[in-house]
């Protein structure tokens, strides 16, 4: 199995419903993305996915949470946007961007902040 990673980054606002803390009140980060695809073969170029093409289909989809009040995407009107939550989201949209690829993501990590990150994978 071959994979291939990208980092990129995003700056967001966010509060968390229901969370009896801090991080209730509205506030931002400065998300760090990872999101790695997998495939068990290359294509004839060599590559799981031009890296670049990965970054383009990654970007289209933060470009709808950058600068954006998190809360106000219609997934986050359901599901609270955690770092978990973000971290699924953005897997969730690239995945289907990837849907008639022969690769396909093996997960998406968002740090929060340089010492605390979240991961989703399938």
């Amino acid at each position: 199995m071959f994979e291939v990673k990208i980092i990129t980054n995003f700056s967001a606002a966010h509060f968390l419903r229901e969370y009896k803390g801090k991080c209730e009140s509205l506030h931002g980060h400065n998300w760090k993305v990872e999101v790695a695809a997998v495939s068990d073969k290359l294509d004839s170029q060599g590559m799981v996915i031009d890296f670049s093409d990965l970054k383009k289909s990654v970007n289209k989809v933060l470009d709808s949470l950058d600068h954006k009040l998190i809360n106000d995407i219609d997934f986050f009107k359901q599901n609270n946007p955690s770092s978990e939550n973000i971290a699924r989201y953005i897997f969730e949209q690239v995945q289907s961007l990837a849907a008639v690829s022969d690769y396909s993501l093996s997960r998406v990590r968002v740090w929060e902040t340089d010492t605390s990150c979240a991961t989703y994978s399938q």
